[in-house]
């Protein structure tokens, strides 16, 4: 059983998100937790600013309820599961597998095309295999995943042009500032996002662009690179006073400013505008400072229509993902099912080659022992019985298709018991015909 359980940008708003978002050091103490909780399971958390994921998988005869994988999410961050279960999502089998490939390849993203949750899967598979939560199924899952991806991006032109949050954000700024190349912008944070915003302020001629991070020598190499500022987080309350535009993608766990805070910073400002593009989850600047004259706050969520657009210009290539995403889809299917009911199907053969021994050798007793036509029996019979299990497979593998693995091993089960008694049978009612 292949289930996936999370919350993303479309289900459930940013203040439910950031409450349930984690770091690196917690993606790990999470995994390792589940492990030790469910040890014949294997777990992946796919967690970025845009989504919250567990996928899980487990034996049909030790199946883990969704409600589990809810509650343990709850308890993790010691938020109740009433506050958020309406917002959750959950996948199984087909729709499971289905789901990660559209995630991986960018088409459940609020940017379609956009590069960077590729990595953000991979390195969330990299720190289950790290957390050793990962087994054969995810591994083949997640590696399906990924080649889909590549075939997309391949033989589509999806992430074509300079797509990313990153990149629709900046847009916006284009769009409400009067002249975004004169504008003094802050960029808080300097991880994969912030030198994302570097990269798309210069490719629309921002000139005055600061850096700023708790780690000045990170913030230093990104200003060298592209040519820019690098101030010290001490100075950052100095900055946004002096700011035209600030863009904040710092990893925190509790906001950075508050609405007193902010407005006191500012209060002293020539030019009480202020554009705060808060694309970090948790945020990083209360909702209240949306509320200071001249503030004007936008969170990643409030992003959506610039999204929206770019996705409708990408609807041909959308189509065309998708047909790749269901051809790799129906192979793991395939794969999934070969290997829940290989051993199953291996025990059909052995139950009807067992009745057909037990009928030959119930046949050719007493006189007929010694019989010549043995030698041509003998293999007719096993003939006749393989073509029988042939059709027998063959249905198998069609309710594995249509109904699922689990209908599937149901019915091979029935029939392994129905030929386990047969089996034991035979012999006993031939020797009362005789």
């Amino acid at each position: 059983m292949i289930t996936v359980v999370g919350l993303n940008y479309k289900s459930a708003p940013i203040d439910i998100r950031e409450k349930h978002a984690f770091n690196e050091h917690e993606t790990f103490k999470a995994l390792q937790l589940l492990k030790s909780s469910f040890p014949d399971a294997e777990f992946v958390l796919l967690a970025t600013c845009n989504r919250v994921e567990l996928y899980c998988v487990t034996a049909y005869s030790g199946q883990i309820a969704p409600e589990s994988l809810a509650n343990f999410l709850a308890e993790f961050h010691k938020v109740p599961l009433e506050n958020f279960e309406h917002f959750l999502y959950i996948h199984k089998n087909e729709h499971a597998v289905r789901h990660l490939l559209t995630v991986a390849s960018s088409l459940d993203s609020m940017v379609v095309g956009e590069g960077q949750i590729i990595g953000q899967v991979k390195e969330s598979y990299h720190q289950a295999c790290k957390a050793e939560s990962t087994g054969k199924v995810l591994n083949r899952l997640f590696h399906c995943a990924f080649s889909a991806a590549k075939k997309i991006y391949t033989n589509t032109s999806i992430a074509n042009g300079r797509i990313s949050v990153a990149g629709v954000a900046v847009k916006l700024a284009s769009q409400l500032f009067a002249d975004i190349t004169s504008a003094k912008v802050v960029v808080i944070g300097a991880g994969e996002m912030g030198e994302l915003f570097v990269q798309h302020l210069r490719h629309v001629k921002c000139r005055d662009i600061t850096i700023v991070n708790r780690s000045y020598d990170r913030a230093l190499n990104i200003a060298k690179r592209y040519e820019i500022a690098a101030k010290k987080w001490e100075e950052l309350e100095r900055l946004l006073g002096e700011a035209n535009i600030a863009i904040a993608s710092a990893a925190v766990q509790d906001y950075f400013f508050n609405k007193e805070s902010l407005k006191n910073i500012i209060s002293s400002r020539r030019d009480s505008s202020l554009l705060i593009l808060d694309i970090a989850v948790p945020r990083n600047f209360e909702p209240s400072v949306n509320e200071i004259e001249g503030v004007y706050l936008y969170s990643i969520d409030e992003l959506s229509q610039a999204a929206e657009e770019n996705r409708k210009a990408r609807e041909d290539d959308i189509v065309k993902a998708m047909q790749i995403i269901g051809e790799n889809v129906t192979d793991f299917m395939a794969w999934v099912s070969a290997r829940d009911i290989g051993p199953l199907i291996g025990q059909m053969r052995k139950q009807f080659a067992k009745i057909s021994q037990r009928e030959l050798d119930s046949f050719f007793v007493g006189t007929r022992a010694d019989a010549s036509c043995r030698n041509v029996m003998e293999p007719m019979v096993r003939r006749i019985v393989n073509r029988l299990l042939h059709c027998v497979i063959k249905n198998v593998n069609t309710v594995a298709k249509e109904e699922g693995p689990l209908e599937a091993a149901r019915l091979a089960q029935s029939i392994i018991q129905h030929a386990q008694e047969m089996s034991s049978q035979t012999g006993g009612d031939q020797e009362q015909e005789q």
